[in-house]
């Protein structure tokens, strides 16, 4: 009989590695304490950029490239189209582009040098310059959720187990015991419940909130806007991100300066919103109809402020860590996990 692999969490990890468990042909169950997919997970939202480049460094820009191809392939798998390849670009200083450019050679990733004027409509620091990623864009983060809850479904060996909340986790034997009293064993248990895993395993992680704002931009605009790509280190401080309308998504803006490191999910961040519109991430803004803001909490690890997999016992293994950057990463990091507990 296949190994058997339990998942707790249905957010983008643990959904993608039960994918792609589930074409290693082992069995797979996902249990989640709300509906499959999740609307309050940290991963359901509208958008997600995607891109590679990281100017200090190759091997890491090297690396983030190959997501550029799994997201592909996941498309051609799931059978849906999420992956909007419109780009991305950064502002960086005018007297780092040169170097910038040369990691990007060397990594692979195709970058090219653009003028902020090119971008009329976004505020970029003084002094800086654009980096456009080609190969890079907008991941349509819920149709990503929906496509991989409709391929599990259709498959025999996957057992979906909505509103069935997980209280415990046995990392030595590789067992949950879900809120009301049932042991559900497994050959290997995978934990990636986002900044909820906290509560099951100790797991060192540092917890955020973000809040992010939604717009509709002004009618003569619309046109415009369709073609955009996604942007970050954008807005009068360089710590803004944006996220482009397009297929039914609404424009998205989120900065640094509204993200605080908490000790607990459900603090209020009330009034941030005026303090994003006051950054002067976009030209004109008081043409831009504010639609709504999310509050989002994500998790990650203390020392590389990235997303860890972490071995938590003989078979049993946990990533805590959620946000943009724990999105972009969940088919590499699926694959990896999938890799392990198929052994």
């Amino acid at each position: 009989m296949s190994r058997h692999v339990v998942v707790v969490g249905a957010g983008v990890t643990g959904l993608l590695t039960a994918v792609r468990c589930a074409r290693a042909g082992l069995r797979v169950t996902v249990l989640d304490s709300g509906p499959v997919p999740n609307p309050a997970a940290t991963s359901h939202d509208e958008h997600r950029a995607i891109r590679a480049l990281d100017p200090g460094d190759v091997a890491a820009s090297r690396a983030s490239a190959v997501l550029h191809r799994r997201w592909l392939e996941l498309e051609s798998v799931l059978g849906t189209r999420f992956y909007r390849r419109v780009g991305v670009v950064t502002g960086w200083p005018a007297d780092a582009v040169d170097a910038a450019l040369e990691v990007a050679a060397e990594a692979g990733v195709p970058v090219s040098a653009v003028a902020p004027e090119k971008y009329p409509h976004l505020r970029f620091p003084a002094g800086s310059a654009g980096l456009l990623e080609v190969d890079a864009g907008v991941l349509l983060a819920d149709r990503v959720l929906d496509a991989a809850v409709r391929w599990l479904r259709e498959q025999p060996l996957v057992v979906l187990r909505p509103r069935c909340a997980v209280r415990e986790v046995d990392a030595d034997a590789a067992a949950v015991v879900t809120a009301d009293g049932l042991t559900v064993r497994g050959d290997a248990v995978v934990v990636a419940a986002g900044p909820w895993s906290r509560e099951l395993v100790d797991v060192p992680t540092v917890l955020h909130r973000q809040v992010t704002v939604y717009l509709r931009p002004p009618d003569d605009l619309a046109h415009w806007w369709a073609g955009a790509p996604s942007a970050g280190r954008i807005g009068d401080d360089g710590r803004a991100w944006l996220w482009p309308p397009g297929d039914g998504t609404q424009l998205k803006i989120s900065s640094a300066t509204l993200c605080r490191e908490v000790a607990a999910m459900g603090e209020d961040a009330e009034g941030w919103t005026d303090r994003l519109a006051l950054s002067s991430v976009l030209a004109d803004w008081e043409r831009y109809t504010v639609t709504g803001s999310r509050t989002c909490h994500y998790a990650v690890d203390p020392v590389t402020g990235g997303g860890e997999v972490v071995r938590i016992g003989p078979s049993t293994w946990a990533r805590a860590a959620s946000g943009g950057d724990g999105f972009r990463t969940a088919p590499v990091v699926a694959e990896r996990i999938a890799e392990e507990v198929g052994t």
